[in-house]
């Protein structure tokens, strides 16, 4: 019997007004999966967040990884995220052939680069986006009725803006056809600002506000990265839809420092903290 549809939710599907009254009107809150593991992504899955997003950029991650991580986060019905490592219509054919629905293109700095993210992920003649969901898990190797013909029903693009260029083309770029959101990363856009590490500096902070007002105003739903609680609190007082609040490696590495803290104290005069340096 063919399925009648993809059953893993979109993030898309976080801002629908009935998904937003759901849990109150609040933004999502969501964070990386960045290790690779998959145990991780379950412990995180069943966590109560509201998306995770696997992170192809950063991470030390391979199409099967990714691939096993989507596959272990459908189990608990959570929107996933993906982030491809370039704007590259061939790596992006494999992320959505694998299954990864919404994506994330990362270093988008103009009107021009969204729409050419929006012809990766669409069949011809709207796009490039190669032809194989017989061959695999987008279309549940032919199980979904129609896949081709309703493809953009199962992905959701995002592009994600982290340079100054970046941010003086925002409002274009959140008014592209086929764009539904946008993720704000301050961390390269610290650097291209030259405040390198910075990213709470004022003026990237004014620079990630503006986005966000430019996104609010043409109505496109826009996300900003920000592990520091009072900063992400700040982001959603001036507009932001989502924040992406945590990483898996960052919890881990954080909590480990914490207990090696309590148990592992430095002698006195010790200023490595009594930790191996290697």
């Amino acid at each position: 019997m063919p399925v009648r549809q993809n059953p893993q939710p979109l993030v898309r599907d976080l801002f629908t007004p009935e998904a937003r009254a759901a849990r109150g009107g609040r933004p999502a809150a969501g964070m990386f999966l960045s290790s690779g593991d998959c145990t991780a992504a379950e412990i995180c899955a069943g966590a109560g967040l509201d998306y995770l997003l696997i992170d192809g950029e950063h991470a030390p991650l391979s199409l099967e990884s990714v691939l096993a991580q989507l596959r272990t986060i459908a189990g608990y019905g959570v929107p996933a995220m993906t982030r491809v490592p370039a704007l590259d219509p061939v790596l992006i054919k494999q992320f959505l052939d694998l299954g990864a629905q919404t994506l994330l293109v990362p270093m988008v700095d103009d009107a021009a680069q969204a729409a050419e993210a929006v012809r990766t992920v669409r069949y011809p003649p709207h796009g490039v986006r190669g032809v194989g969901s017989a061959l695999a898990r987008s279309g549940r190797w032919n199980r979904i009725p129609g896949y081709l013909a309703d493809a953009d029903r199962h992905v959701s693009l995002f592009v994600q803006i982290e340079t100054a260029a970046g941010v003086e083309n925002a409002r274009a770029i959140a008014e592209t056809p086929g764009v539904d959101g946008i993720f704000v990363g301050p961390s390269d856009l610290s650097a291209s600002m030259g405040l390198l590490g910075q990213q709470s500096h004022p003026d990237v902070v004014a620079a990630v506000e503006s986005v966000i007002r430019a996104a609010n105003e043409v109505g496109t739903v826009v996300g900003v990265n920000a592990f520091v609680e009072a900063q992400a609190r700040a982001y959603t007082e001036a507009g932001a839809d989502f924040v992406n609040v945590g990483a898996d490696v960052a919890l881990l590495a954080r909590a480990a420092e914490a207990l090696a803290d309590t148990w592992c104290p430095a002698p006195e005069g010790d200023d490595d903290g009594g930790r191996a340096s290697y």
